[in-house]
């Protein structure tokens, strides 16, 4: 993959090697597990939001970002999401990566140290230019919002 954007990672803890550092766990992986880089144990409650360190941060080429997206395994089984899903790391950012979690479930959910919490998907960006116009077309759709098309 040579045409696959270059990202630069540090540690912010220089010299540490935990947690693990983003990863590809499968070949057909589109997003990097982040591990939680918390000293100890963090309950969770139900409702409750949580500011993760990763304990890393990046350096993405122009023209890309990072999408922060919740795993589906946790979501699935015990409610834990982003508050901010998905969340942009942008290329001019550098500091810590931090996740934002939420607990939507029903009971609190345990989050350990190195345990994997988010992933991360590198998505090109396109930056557009704005018109100011005095009306916009018509459109069959026109200004129908939410569930506009019913539900079947």
């Amino acid at each position: 993959m040579g045409d696959s954007p270059k990202i630069f990672i540090t540690r912010i803890e220089a010299g540490s090697d935990f947690p693990p550092l983003p990863a590809y766990k499968t070949d057909g992986s589109a997003g990097l597990d982040v591990a939680a880089a918390l000293p100890h144990e963090f309950l969770l409650r139900p409702l409750q939001r949580y500011l993760v360190p990763t304990g890393f941060a990046v350096a993405i080429e122009p023209g890309f970002e990072i999408q922060v997206r919740p795993r589906s395994g946790l979501a699935v089984k015990h409610g834990i999401t982003l508050v901010n899903a998905p969340g942009t790391i942008d290329a001019d950012y550098r500091g810590e990566v931090k996740i934002a979690l939420i607990n939507l479930g029903d009971e609190p959910y345990l989050i350990r140290p190195g345990d994997r919490i988010a992933q991360l998907v590198v998505a090109p960006v396109a930056r557009a230019r704005l018109h100011l116009v005095d009306s916009l077309d018509e459109t069959r759709r026109g200004r129908g919002g939410f569930g506009h098309t019913g539900m079947r």
